[in-house]
């Protein structure tokens, strides 16, 4: 292999670290900052967990968009909601029977289902997301988390909020640490992966439907598994459901806002596996209000499937 593209490589693993340690970091010290201004935990875990380990793909999407990588802002945002879905879902289903709260149910997973519809629309209209449209995710993104914000203080079951781990200074601290982490992570994965998908010959869709988006899901899925370790399920589904609107609203929100977003309209079958996979999970979580060992079994194959036929599209 060329050294170029093994200093390439090196430097993606790199950015990978500084995303998920990043990401750790944010996490942490916005969560403390919450629990010392005596925030409901269920906004914690809806808000800033999904939004910190949504930070990686963030990162590299804007940083996408901002540096004319368009094709891997979008493709990194399908390819991670995806394995959220397929994967994280999966794995934790496998491991463990994940029970569905009906409040996910009744709300979050119809939302999820109706902003990917929504993003569909946006992209055959005219192939491409536009600032208008971009800022409309935006718009919606502030809605849901002000229905979310609404719906905890309604919730007589809504947990009081933990002691602080750290102090309000110390907080602060991971917070700048962990943004300069993702910042900097972000750069080094865009850069590095466009270069080595120029190297290589590969399209970026190619390398944002698989490296970049496994690499900067890595948060949801190990947040996910230590969850399970500790016996909290339902952490699991609200991170995945969380994480994937805030992938769609806020982060392709953000980027199309920056700058519009031309796509190549073979995209559209991936748009379209991301619907179907939407709804699959909605359609598994309402039979029995769980996702078992057999639906993690289908999630994990379908991943397997849609990786190959990605790969070989190439």
């Amino acid at each position: 292999m060329d050294a170029g593209i093994i200093i390439q490589v090196i430097l993606l693993l790199v950015g990978f670290v500084f995303l998920i340690k990043g990401s750790d970091f944010f996490v942490d010290g916005s969560s403390n900052v919450a629990y010392i201004l005596k925030v409901p935990t269920i906004i914690v875990g809806l808000t800033i967990v999904a939004f910190g380990t949504s930070a990686p793909e963030a990162a590299v999407s804007i940083t996408s968009s901002l540096s004319g990588n368009n094709a891997m802002a979008v493709s990194n945002v399908i390819g991670s909601n995806l394995f959220n879905m397929l994967m994280v879902i999966g794995v934790s289903a496998i491991l463990s029977n994940l029970l569905m709260e009906k409040n996910i149910l009744k709300k979050d997973l119809p939302f999820l289902v109706a902003i990917t519809l929504l993003l569909t629309i946006f992209i055959v209209i005219d192939w491409k997301i536009s600032t208008i449209e971009g800022i409309i995710l935006l718009v919606l993104l502030i809605g849901y988390v002000f229905f979310l914000v609404q719906s905890a203080r309604k919730d007589s079951h809504a947990h009081d909020v933990d002691k602080p781990k750290l102090n309000l200074k110390k907080s602060i601290a991971f917070i700048i640490i962990g943004l300069a982490g993702i910042i900097i992570g972000g750069d080094l994965v865009v850069d590095s992966a466009s270069s080595i998908a120029i190297a290589l010959g590969l399209s970026e869709t190619l390398v944002g439907l698989t490296i970049v988006a496994i690499g900067t899901s890595l948060p949801e899925f190990v947040t996910s598994i230590t969850a399970l370790k500790k016996g909290e399920n339902q952490l699991v589904i609200g991170n995945v459901i969380g994480s994937n609107i805030f992938n769609i609203l806020f982060v392709l929100g953000a980027s199309s806002a920056i700058s519009e977003i031309p796509l190549n309209p073979s995209l559209l079958i991936d748009t379209v596996f991301m619907i179907f996979v939407t709804i699959l999970c909605f359609i598994f979580g309402k039979t029995e209000e769980k996702y078992d060992k057999k639906e993690g079994i289908i999630l994990i194959t379908l991943f397997i499937v849609y990786m190959i036929f990605v790969i070989l599209r190439n």
